[in-house]
């Protein structure tokens, strides 16, 4: 007893009038019982005693089946259900004990307990009311009155809810509704008003929350489920929204509504996956041409042109477009200027276009709404060795090719300016000298960018031709002399060709 008297006493504070448990006695004379009913209902209540509920749930299952007038067996199985989390359960076992036991005041406030809960105000009441009228012990008279009061506070503020609603002051609404569903919190319909005053206010997250509420407290709830699908689409979460309209389709294949988003939700889902995987595999442009179609299958719901936007951007980028990348990111940044994703991207454009002040400014805005990010971090870091680095000598600059310039294009650059700058194409003496340190730079400018591994060095803001740079000090180990350079062909890399020229 002792056991069973701390479980009960435990769902008490959520439902005190289980508390009767401890106390109700079995009374085979009375109930007509046979011997097996009576070891179910020992069983049982060992076993609720225990918390092994399931187990204790099949033996007064086995109970009501053998004596179907046991009012304790079905009182006792309707404790665990509640026990359980199944209020839907308890309550025709409950109304059974009534039925059975007019006189059985615990059950009655138990049930009324429940009614109030699911926001059945008058036939809570009407529960409360009789319990004062069958002789209640002071606890159950004293809790009897109590929750009349509570029910009679819930039906003045469902009035007033109801009347902010039709006077379309939804904030006014809200408040009332807040406060019933602290008491009404299994009230579907409650919910569902609540979920459309949110709606109104423009809080969609707060809206889903109620509605799938209210989709688990009513049976076959299709519109909640429409509802929230189309809550989520509107979010631009087009995952979440497929889910839900499924869940619609389940209950009714036939729902006409949601047979129709569904088939818009699909299409858009797909196209948004294939444009992902696409993007995953390097294929920017095809990728850049489904979010594009994207955008024409759903033009009327912003969040998915910014998001497309943002993807496009992304696929610029990475495709070494930057004037494209620029152009589109600056398009998402107008919409969201806090949007980071879009901010890192039109940095990498910057970058590549040598717009090293502006590529900065744009990773410090990131960094400030995302301080944590790496990329972010290692971005703004390249960003100002680069700058630096632009202030002293640009590789590609010298051969005034782009940095996102293919071998071919550096060695055919190399190769104009090497025949451009020749020494051996000056007589004057001030010229040649000229002439030299241009063809020095150039030859300079041809080693780092047509070995891959140096590029890759210069392109992070490092100068592999630089000792102060490698070192931290020291000469320039690439300044050599003319006389170093000649016997030198520039024109021997980078191909197959030989070239022998003649200056006069």
């Amino acid at each position: 007893m002792v056991a069973l008297g701390s479980v009960t006493r435990r769902l008490g504070s959520v439902f005190p009038f289980l508390l009767v448990l401890v106390d109700l006695q079995y009374e085979g004379a009375e109930c007509g019982v046979n011997a097996d009913v009576e070891k179910h209902l020992e069983l049982g209540k060992k076993l609720l005693a225990a918390g092994q509920l399931a187990d204790a749930l099949s033996q007064f299952h086995a109970a009501v089946d053998g004596d179907p007038d046991n009012y304790i067996a079905y009182y006792r199985r309707a404790t665990v259900f509640l026990a359980m989390g199944k209020s839907k359960a308890a309550l025709p076992d409950l109304s059974k004990v009534i039925e059975l036991k007019m006189d059985f005041t615990a059950a009655r406030l138990q049930r009324g307990h429940l009614l109030l809960k699911q926001g059945k105000l008058d036939e809570a009441e009407d529960d409360f009311k009789k319990v004062l009228k069958s002789n209640p012990t002071e606890n159950e008279e004293k809790e009897a009155q109590s929750q009349l009061i509570k029910s009679d506070e819930m039906q003045r503020l469902r009035s007033q809810a109801l009347d902010a609603f039709e006077s379309s002051d939804y904030a006014a609404a809200i408040t009332f509704l807040d406060k019933i569903l602290e008491v009404c919190v299994w009230d579907a319909e409650l919910r569902e008003l609540r979920a459309e005053c949110f709606i109104k206010e423009g809080e969609p997250r707060k809206a889903i929350s109620d509605l799938k509420a209210a989709s688990k407290l009513k049976n076959d709830n299709t519109e909640a489920f429409y509802k929230i699908s189309t809550l989520y689409y509107q979010l631009g979460d087009h995952e979440l929204s497929l889910s839900e309209v499924r869940e619609c389709l389940k209950l009714d294949q036939d729902h006409k509504r949601c047979f129709a988003h569904y088939k818009q939700v699909k299409k858009l889902n797909k196209l948004i996956q294939t444009a992902e995987e696409l993007i995953r595999d390097g294929r920017y442009t095809d990728a850049t041409s489904k979010y594009e179609t994207v955008m024409k299958t759903e033009p009327s719901v912003s969040e998915y042109i910014i998001r497309s936007k943002e993807r496009i951007c992304h696929c610029f980028s990475k495709d070494e477009k930057p004037v494209e990348a620029i152009r589109v990111c600056s398009e998402v940044l107008q919409m969201e200027p806090e949007n980071v994703n879009a901010l890192k991207d039109r940095a990498e454009a910057y970058l590549i276009e040598e717009m090293y002040d502006e590529a900065i400014q744009d990773y410090e805005t990131a960094q400030e709404h995302n301080e944590n990010d790496q990329q972010i971090r290692e971005g703004l870091e390249k960003a100002q060795r680069l700058l630096k680095q632009s202030q002293k000598r640009d590789y590609y600059k010298i051969l005034g090719v782009k940095r996102n310039a293919k071998k071919q294009e550096i060695i055919k650059a190399y190769r104009k300016l090497a025949l451009q700058w020749h020494p051996d194409n000056f007589q004057n003496e001030e010229e040649k000298k000229k002439a030299e340190k241009k063809f020095i730079d150039i030859a300079a400018a041809k080693e780092v960018l047509s070995d891959p591994e140096m590029r890759k060095k210069f392109d992070d803001g490092e100068d592999p031709l630089d000792a102060e740079s490698q070192q931290g000090g020291g000469g320039n180990p690439f300044h050599r002399s003319w006389n170093s350079w000649q016997g030198f062909n520039p024109f021997s890399s980078g191909g197959p060709f030989r070239f022998k020229f003649h200056f006069n």
